[in-house]
């Protein structure tokens, strides 16, 4: 909590305080009880150094401030918070992510010495079953447990036994065809104590689908959307037997799918287009496989067939500009990973689900980057509650296994900046929107206020604001719906009757720029709206970046809380693409094509090697085998999943990997440069 205690209170010493007003505010207090601010730490009386950092005390006191010249503040009553409970209150009620992850840094979890670790008391530790305790029990790979409880099955006497023996009988049949199908469906890695946090996309998708295959249901129509998601290519087939399970117990299944090897093996095809947003929601074919190719205006009968997929070669691929080096990366599943990565290069980290590719990449390299370059650019959709303060360094729960270590970094230097794109929503409320986040609409707000109506009113760039009442519809505060409470069920909303969904008052919308009210231009699509503003640079270069990604159906004012993980992660990316960005950049991305139709999945590996081919470093968590065929190097983790994985299995340009017959990557890449679906 204080790193550096030849520092005064003044100067910065307890680095554990926030920054802007709340900082300022604990400091002033402490002047006021009579603490000297302005004394080195470590001249301050132990007592009164404790005091700061633990009491439970919470003395209110009026603070008399000190502003600057010509600034002015009165007095107020203020309420002291020790530094420990000041990092307690944040963890635990603050909605502000920087906060919350600020906080956690002042934290480390250690065992409790009594249960250590475990959670049960002794008694519960000393029951044992199969010759272990139920923390070892929950511990095991499922692989293992499944073997452990089978083998005691089958050692049952057929006789009638003892009432131990006969809660067995009724138990057992009933935990092991549950274990029988999670192990079938390639999930035998994972343990009982597994945290759910922690699961990838894959494996998660999978739990939910064997949850429901042991239901025993029939007659059932399942709505799958995206089942695919997260899954290696051997996976899918896991995935077509766990489909083909539903069917035969005579259920019904609805899929919402992109990738074409599922979408071949279909009985029947519903096909949704032409275009996004509102140039589709047509129905161009509902038939047979065998008749996609003849309709008409069809995206996706371009993509039904595969096409032999051409790997690069070690001479087909970027010269790299330098590499980085880390030596013996450990954490999670990794173990002792030598990573060399090449820069200015476009890089695919590759494995079947579970094998510590987004560990490898969001946790290990994130973290190491993280420490060493000058800005880092990380997904944090809304402020800090108390105003300002900078980005806080990433969360860690201070957990052994969650700690990255690592030996010697070396080809760090030229590195400036660190991109971080997740599928993270850009806001958690609606008013969060497209053109908040990628921050055109302040320049729409300023063309507004810049229009002779609203210069005669006095108007100026906040009464465009739907977050400022001047300007907003009074009835739903600039949401543009209301909330609508139902008795014995979850509330539901409602197109606000005051504003009807504009989010401001009539008199705001009486002024217009172009012939638009600020309310039409927040109902544009991105696609229109480039025409509209093609004479504004700024905004003009915002647009051009979100049309290009495939982004051109969303309309400016579309809410976040609307938008799909994919729509986040491109918006994001295109946030990045209109900026004018000095220096050497690394962009990681974990899995961006996921959702993707195979078309968008084209416009936007278009426009990830537009950023290589400017000189900077993109590296994608990835399974699409075509997105994978295009980068310049691979790296294939594995062999296998969870403890099984956390290995470098092949690495180099595609073509090398798909030589490595050890590697599952490279055996379908090779199948699908013979034209093999991939």
């Amino acid at each position: 909590m204080v790193p550096d205690p030849s520092l005064s209170i003044t100067g910065g010493a307890i680095a554990a305080w926030p920054g802007a007003w709340l900082g300022k505010n604990f400091r002033d207090i402490l002047d006021t009880l009579g603490i000297d601010i302005h004394r080195p730490w470590r001249e301050l009386p132990e007592e009164t150094r404790d005091w700061i950092l633990h009491t439970e005390e919470q003395p209110v006191v009026t603070v008399h401030p000190v502003r600057e010249p010509g600034q002015t503040h009165g007095p107020y009553r203020g309420q002291w918070r020790s530094v420990e409970r000041y990092l307690r209150d944040t963890v635990a009620t603050s909605k502000a992510e920087s906060s919350r992850r600020r906080a956690l840094t002042h934290f480390s979890v250690t065992p409790c010495p009594l249960c250590e670790g475990h959670r049960l008391g002794p008694a519960a530790l000393r029951v044992t079953y199969v010759g272990l305790p139920i923390w070892q029990l929950t511990a095991l790979p499922l692989d293992d447990l499944l073997t452990a409880l089978t083998s005691r099955s089958e050692a049952l006497p057929d006789e009638e036994g003892s009432p131990e023996e006969e809660a067995e009988r009724i138990l057992l049949p009933t935990v092991l065809p549950v274990l029988r199908t999670i192990v079938g469906l390639g999930l035998g890695h994972l343990a009982l104590d597994r945290p759910a946090g922690t699961l990838s996309t894959g494996e998660l998708q999978r739990l939910r689908l064997a949850a429901q295959l042991r239901s025993g249901l029939f007659g059932v129509a399942y709505v799958l959307d995206e089942p695919s998601a997260g899954l290696h290519p051997s996976e899918k087939g896991v995935l077509q037997h766990l489909l083909d399970s539903f069917l035969a117990e005579g259920n019904s299944v609805l899929l919402v799918e992109h990738d074409m090897a599922l979408v071949a093996d279909a009985d029947w095809i519903v096909d949704v287009g032409p275009g996004a947003g509102a140039d589709g929601g047509e129905v161009l074919y509902s038939g047979v496989i065998e008749g996609l190719g003849e309709a008409e205006g069809s995206v996706t009968a371009r993509y039904l067939q595969p096409t032999p997929l051409a790997l690069r070669g070690p001479g087909e691929v970027r010269r790299p500009r330098g590499r980085l080096e880390i030596d013996a990366l450990t954490t999670r599943t990794l173990r002792d990973v030598d990573l060399r990565l090449p820069l200015g290069s476009f890089t695919a980290v590759t494995g079947v689900s579970g094998a510590g590719k987004s560990t490898l990449v969001t946790q290990a390299l994130g973290t190491v980057l993280g420490e060493r370059v000058r800005t880092t650019v990380a997904d944090d959709p809304e402020p800090a509650a108390d105003g300002g303060e900078d980005a806080a360094p990433a969360a860690t729960t201070g957990l052994a296994e969650d700690r990255v270590r690592h030996g010697e970094v070396r080809g760090t230097d030229g590195i400036d900046r660190l991109v971080h794109i997740t599928q993270k929503p850009i806001g958690r409320t609606p008013r969060s929107c497209l053109a908040t986040y990628t921050g055109l609409f302040d320049r729409v707000r300023r063309l507004f206020a810049d229009t002779p109506e609203a210069r005669a009113r006095g108007w100026g760039v906040g009464r465009f604001s739907y977050n400022v009442a001047e300007g907003r519809c009074p009835e739903c505060s600039g949401t543009g719906h209301i909330e609508v409470e139902l008795v014995f069920l979850p509330g539901s909303y409602a197109t606000c009757p005051r504003c009807h969904g504009t989010r401001y008052s009539p008199e705001t919308l009486e002024v217009t720029w172009e012939g638009l009210s600020i309310a039409e231009v927040l109902g544009l699509s991105v696609a229109r709206a480039r025409q509209v503003f093609a004479e504004d640079p700024p905004i003009s270069r915002a647009l051009t970046a979100l049309d290009a990604i495939g982004l051109g159906y969303l309309t400016l004012g579309q809410p976040a809380t609307e938008l799909s993980g994919g729509e986040a992660q491109r918006i994001k990316l295109a946030t990045e693409l209109q900026r004018t960005v000095r220096g050497h950049s690394v962009y990681l991305l974990d899995e961006p094509t996921s959702g993707l139709h195979p078309a968008d999945v084209d416009l936007l590996v278009e426009e990830l090697n537009r950023l290589v081919d400017a000189g900077q470093t993109v590296i994608v968590v990835e399974h699409d085998q075509r997105v994978i065929a295009q980068s310049d190097h691979v790296i294939d983790m594995g062999p296998g999943a969870g403890d099984k994985g956390g290995r470098i299995i092949a690495q180099g340009a595609p073509a090398q990997v798909a030589a490595v017959e050890a590697s599952v990557t490279g055996q379908h890449l090779r199948d699908a440069a013979h034209g093999g679906a991939g």
